[in-house]
C-alpha cells in the first residue's frame, strides 16, 4: 500500500533541515501543518520517526532507514517530471573532505564553470568521513570503501610528506651548512635523519593522535622517533600546513594539498622521503543515479583534474 504522498517530501525536507520550522518556511506552509504531515506518515508506517527532545530534532532508526529509501525515489520523480518539462537538471551536490576542498577543488571550480556552464555545484565540506545518503550529498569524495546501492571509483592514494616555506628552507640550509641542492638531498637522506633537529609540525586529524604521522614517518626510514624533538601540535592537517606557510617549522602533508592550480602553494616539498598513509580516496555515487548527467559531467571532469595528483613535484 503507498503511503500519503503528500507527507513524503514534508517527511524529506523535515529530516534534511533538522527542524519543523525551517521546512515549514521552505515549503511555504504553516509549522503545524508540517507536524500534521509527519504525524499522518507516522501513524501510516506504525513508527516513530523522529526523537523530539525540546528543541532538538534527530531521525531515528526507523526514520533513517525510511529516509534512505525514499530519498532517491523522490529525487527521480523531480527530474522525471523536470525532463518532461524540457528542463535539465544541473544542480549537484558534492560532500568533500574541507583539507581536498580548500586546497585542490576550489581552485579549480573556475575550470568546471568554463568547460560546464550550466552546472551548478554545491559543496559540502566535512571534516570526519561524509554519510554516504542523499540526505548529505549527491556525490561523494570518501576514503569509504563500500556501501549497498553505491559505485565506488578509485581517486587518490593518500601519501605524505615533509614540506616548509621557503623562508625555513634556508634556515634549514643554514643550520645543516648546505649550498646546493644536491648537498641538501644528501643531508636530509642520512641516517640518522637531521630532520629531527628542527621544529616539527604534528596534527592529530588522520591518526587521531599528534606525533603519530612523524612517527610513522620515521619508521618508513625504518629509525624510530627522536625523544628530543620540538613538537608543534594541531587539531587538523589544514592548520598543519599553514603554521608550515607562516614559518614554524616542518610539516607533513599530501599530495593535493601541493597541488594548487598553476603552482601557488606557499611551501616547497623537502627532497626526501614519503610515505603512505593507507587511506585510498574514492568517488561515490549511488548506482541507481549512474547515468545522471550532471553526475557523469562531475565524475568524468574530477578524474581528469585528479591526474595532477601524481606528477613529481
Amino acid at each position: 500500500m503507498l503511503p500519503p504522498l503528500k507527507s513524503l517530501p514534508v517527511f524529506e525536507t523535515v529530516a534534511r533541515l533538522n527542524s519543523f520550522s525551517r521546512a515549514a518556511e521552505e515549503l511555504n506552509v504553516s509549522q503545524s501543518a508540517v507536524s500534521h504531515q509527519i504525524r499522518i506518515l507516522e501513524n501510516h508506517l506504525g513508527e516513530s520517526l523522529f526523537h523530539r527532545l525540546g528543541r532538538n530534532l534527530e531521525l531515528t532508526k526507523e526514520g533513517k532507514q525510511y529516509l534512505d529509501t525514499i530519498s532517491n525515489s523522490l529525487l527521480q520523480i523531480s527530474e522525471a517530471t523536470t525532463q518532461i518539462k524540457g528542463k535539465q537538471k544541473t544542480h549537484i551536490r558534492l560532500a568533500v573532505y574541507s583539507s581536498f576542498a580548500v586546497y585542490w577543488l576550489i581552485p579549480r571550480l573556475p575550470e568546471l564553470k568554463r568547460l560546464h556552464p550550466n552546472l551548478e555545484l554545491s559543496i559540502e565540506m566535512s571534516h570526519g568521513t561524509p554519510d554516504l545518503s542523499d540526505r548529505t550529498a549527491d556525490f561523494f569524495i570518501t576514503i569509504e570503501k563500500e556501501k549497498r546501492g553505491f559505485l565506488f571509483e578509485s581517486f587518490y592514494e593518500e601519501e605524505l610528506f615533509p614540506v616548509c616555506s621557503y623562508s625555513y628552507l634556508e634556515t634549514i640550509k643554514s643550520r645543516l651548512n648546505v649550498i646546493s641542492s644536491k648537498e641538501l638531498i644528501e643531508k636530509l637522506n642520512t641516517i640518522p635523519n637531521p630532520i629531527a633537529q628542527f621544529s616539527l609540525i604534528t596534527s592529530h586529524s588522520i591518526y587521531d593522535r599528534h606525533f603519530e604521522d612523524w612517527k610513522r614517518w620515521f619508521s618508513n626510514l625504518q629509525q624510530s622517533l627522536p625523544n628530543a624533538v620540538q613538537f608543534h601540535r594541531f587539531s587538523h592537517l589544514m592548520l598543519a600546513y599553514e603554521a608550515a606557510k607562516h614559518s614554524l617549522g616542518i610539516a607533513l602533508v599530501n599530495d593535493y594539498m601541493m597541488n594548487e592550480k598553476n603552482d601557488e602553494t606557499e611551501l616547497i616539498k623537502l627532497p626526501c622521503s614519503a610515505f603512505k598513509t593507507g587511506d585510498n580516496f574514492s568517488l561515490a555515487y549511488k548506482e541507481s543515479r549512474k547515468n545522471e548527467e550532471a553526475i557523469q559531467y562531475l565524475r568524468k571532469w574530477l578524474n581528469e583534474e585528479a591526474k595532477t595528483l601524481y606528477r613529481d613535484n
